[in-house]
């Protein structure tokens, strides 16, 4: 029997009618085409996310709950079926383990401030790894001052892998939480986050997954992964910036105090005492980014007309070509080599600063990042004051990487 004949067929992914949808990809940068690369900075919004909350504000602004008038109960409307939108996509077991926040930093810091910081005393450790994100370091470096306890950091290896059993082993019995990236930022690395949040559960230790990298390029299902706290950015996942989410899961969001007070996150106030509302308004205070919950809302709406499936193929396919392509330029070196990556890869040329290899490819059209990507540690690691990343996503294209490769080369050429 003919082996091929039993695989699924697999419909190749129409990156030119989805790019329609994008209209800044039709823009010219120094009189150039532009070849967006920077993804994992920031995606750029389709034509049904910049209509969405076009319409909101021309048709329906006001601000929302407890509004007695058509144009706040439209809002409110349109803002709470948002957050309906976020539960399905990710499927949370209930609308009121979605909190819309400003963003993954946000997010990061009410579960330091309202969930690790009431529960740490001195002698407790909270385990993170050495491959994350400033605004997975940082917010637990300062409640680890504010209560006496330490930060244990998981090691990775010279490929910017972390691997389970070294985290695992650095799980005590004085381990309170484990906080890690899902993907990293800065290398592109998928974290072994399954097994992690598998062993943390087992241990007891309440687990947070910085997701912002891998809600674009993956299905996310809470229920599956069962962690404690999942945060994520819209802006990464072709939303306004300004919004973000925070899951969580209800039973311990119930036991959470709020983080801030003021408007929305209360049931009554007098001068002696003040009540709060219910999950997951307790923890939204004062008016929210309406049109940006309205925006993600419009963007995971349009993320279910897509062949998600074709999609991330067609990003893995763009990872292995962007590879192969780097690879054969002398004296570039790419940072990050993990067995599994996202579409993102970082980089390094001889003799040439990251800064200036992208103020050089801009010339040609070509936006990437450059920098240490909030993520300073793992350019220690390295050696490095900065390094260079492309980052891809369902539009970009093979002609796109061919254009990166060609500038990059012209750029070492200048500098020889």
């Amino acid at each position: 029997m003919n082996s091929a004949a039993t695989q699924p067929l697999v419909l190749p992914f129409d990156v030119m009618r989805v790019r329609q949808d994008f209209p800044i990809l039709a823009r010219e940068v120094h009189r150039q085409p532009l070849a967006y690369l920077d993804n994992g900075a920031s995606a750029q919004r389709p034509l049904a996310v910049i209509a969405a909350v076009d319409d909101y504000e021309r048709h329906h602004h006001a601000n929302i709950h407890r509004g007695v008038h058509t144009l706040s109960q439209e809002a409110t409307a349109l803002y709470e079926s948002a957050r309906d939108r976020v539960m399905r996509h990710i499927n949370a077991r209930s609308r009121n383990e979605v909190l819309f926040v400003r963003g993954t930093t946000e997010a990061i810091n009410l579960v330091a401030q309202s969930y690790a910081r009431p529960l740490l005393k001195a002698g407790d450790e909270i385990l993170i790894t050495h491959l994350e994100h400033h605004a997975n370091i940082v917010p637990w470096q300062m409640v680890c001052e504010q209560t006496g306890a330490k930060l244990v950091v998981a090691p990775m290896d010279v490929h910017g892998e972390v691997h389970a059993e070294a985290v695992e082993a650095l799980m005590g019995p004085r381990t309170r939480l484990l906080a890690c990236a899902h993907v990293s930022n800065a290398l592109g690395t998928v974290l072994p986050v399954r097994r992690l949040l598998a062993s943390a559960r087992a241990r007891g230790i309440v687990s947070l997954v910085d997701g912002a990298q891998a809600i674009p390029h993956m299905d996310v299902d809470m229920q599956s992964l069962a962690c404690d706290f999942y945060v994520f950015s819209g802006h990464k996942v072709y939303a306004p910036t300004g919004i973000g989410v925070l899951y969580g899961r209800e039973a311990l969001l119930e036991r959470m105090p709020p983080w801030q007070g003021g408007g929305d996150m209360i049931l009554t106030v007098s001068f002696e005492r003040t009540t709060y509302n219910a999950l997951p308004y307790k923890f939204e205070a004062g008016t929210p980014n309406i049109s940006g919950a309205i925006g993600l809302g419009a963007a995971l709406a349009y993320l279910g007309t897509i062949d998600l499936a074709a999609a991330h193929a067609h990003e893995h396919a763009l990872l292995l070509h962007a590879t192969k392509v780097l690879s054969q330029i002398e004296g570039l070196r790419i940072v990050g080599t993990a067995r599994e990556k996202a579409s993102l890869v970082s980089f390094a040329v001889d003799a040439v600063h990251a800064h200036d290899l992208g103020t050089i490819l801009d010339q040609d059209g070509i936006a990437i990042r450059t920098g240490h990507h909030c993520a300073m540690p793992v350019m220690d690691f390295f050696k490095l004051p900065a390094t260079a990343r492309a980052s891809f996503v369902f539009y970009n294209t093979y002609e796109e990487i061919d254009r990166l490769g060609a500038s990059v080369r012209r750029a070492r050429a200048m500098f020889r």
